[in-house]
């Protein structure tokens, strides 16, 4: 069972990701201040490194670019019926460059665009449900990824980490309204 174990950890950790290396497959051009000043409903799910869906979502943002910052407004529905929110203030640091702060985030978050995506990195205290109801939270790297698919659509996966090892990624289909 341990040897098991092992070669899990072993090839989650190999998981291939993306890079801004990686050739563009279209010349949309993503502008996170324009996409997400407004309203935007998101749907998501995480899963493990195993691929078992532990949790799915649907998340209400109000996005507001005031030509300095963008404050994103997320509220959280799980499919328990549990609800979060997460307040996010992010600050364009260069042409394409971000720095940003919520609740719960160690330090500061960075990203950067490049023609259709965006790469948004952290470190985060993720609030975890317990079986007995409590919360505990858990520390985790989220690396995001998102592609704008169309001037509505943006779709994001994030592999999730905890000391260097991925364990889980999270799905998210954002629509603008």
């Amino acid at each position: 069972m341990r040897i098991l174990l092992a070669c899990l950890l072993f090839l989650a950790a190999c998981t291939g990701k993306p890079d801004l290396d990686d050739p563009a497959l279209t010349d949309r051009k993503l502008n996170l201040e324009e996409f997400f000043d407004g309203r935007i409903t998101a749907y998501g799910q995480f899963q493990d490194v195993l691929g078992t869906v532990r949790r799915s979502f649907v998340v209400e943002i109000e996005g507001d670019w005031d030509g300095e910052r963008l404050r994103l407004v997320e509220d959280f529905v799980y499919e328990d019926g549990a609800t979060e929110q997460r307040v996010w203030t992010l600050t364009k640091t260069g042409e394409d460059t971000w720095q940003g702060t919520a609740p719960g985030v160690i330090g500061t978050a960075s990203g950067v665009e490049d023609g259709n995506r965006f790469n948004w990195v952290y470190t985060i205290d993720l609030p975890i449900p317990s079986a007995d109801g409590t919360v505990d939270t858990m520390r985790v790297d989220f690396d995001d990824w998102m592609w704008l698919l169309s001037d509505d659509r943006l779709f994001n996966r994030a592999y999730v980490e905890r000391f260097g090892v991925v364990i889980g990624d999270v799905s998210i289909m954002f629509e603008k309204h």
